[in-house]
């Protein structure tokens, strides 16, 4: 499926899912690198909120993290935002949603971890508008659990999405409400937000 077909359905339904989107050797080496990051013990607990009213709240979320930061990005995680840029780029062609800039973490939900029903975009990062994740799990299976529960729009209905390695979801943050499943397994992801100015909300 190409990009333009991609972003009709960003358009019509909010999301959209592509197993192609990022090359598979560009995941290969996120994957190897995301893992290195964890056996150095070099992630901590995700917090919720934002700035000074972060908070540790193990019964919403329990995975940890490691931001990126773009500023020292290595060569593997530069060719990560530079294809998330080309699309940032496009999507503003399309819909001119004025996106300005990119942030991303790696995400491992150890065995056990979830993270309740919430938005992406919220009273404290109202800049944050369109959410990528990346998974980065090799032969997972559905009942390692894990997976993204994706609420639609007005609604109770829900679908899921199995974390496989290589899908990449793309959907806009203040419209679709979403949870991550309590895992069975270690599971991976390369999560992120492309977002307006911050200046824009006064933050």
């Amino acid at each position: 499926m190409d990009l333009n077909q991609l972003l009709d359905q960003l358009y019509s339904q909010h999301y959209f899912i592509s197993e192609d989107f990022i090359p598979n050797s560009l995941t290969q080496s996120l994957f190897e690198e995301g893992y290195r990051l964890w056996d150095e013990g070099d992630y901590r607990s995700a917090r919720i909120g934002n700035g000074t009213d972060e908070q540790l709240k193990t019964e919403i979320r329990s995975d940890k993290i490691h931001w990126l930061n773009e500023q020292q990005l290595t060569p593997v995680q530069q060719e990560y935002w530079n294809r998330i840029d080309e699309l940032r780029g496009e999507i503003n062609r399309a819909f001119y949603f004025g996106l300005h800039d990119f942030e991303a973490h790696f995400a491992v939900y150890p065995e056990g971890s979830f993270y309740k029903k919430h938005l992406d975009q919220f009273a404290k990062t109202p800049y944050r508008f369109v959410t990528c994740l990346l998974y980065l799990n090799k032969d997972w299976k559905p009942e390692y659990g894990g997976q993204l529960r994706i609420y639609l729009p007005d609604s109770e209905d829900y679908f899921d999405v199995e974390p496989t390695f290589g899908k990449f979801v793309c959907f806009l943050s203040g419209s679709l409400y979403h949870e991550v499943l309590p895992s069975k397994r270690e599971r991976f992801s390369l999560t992120g937000w492309l977002r307006k100015e911050k200046v824009l909300f006064g933050v």
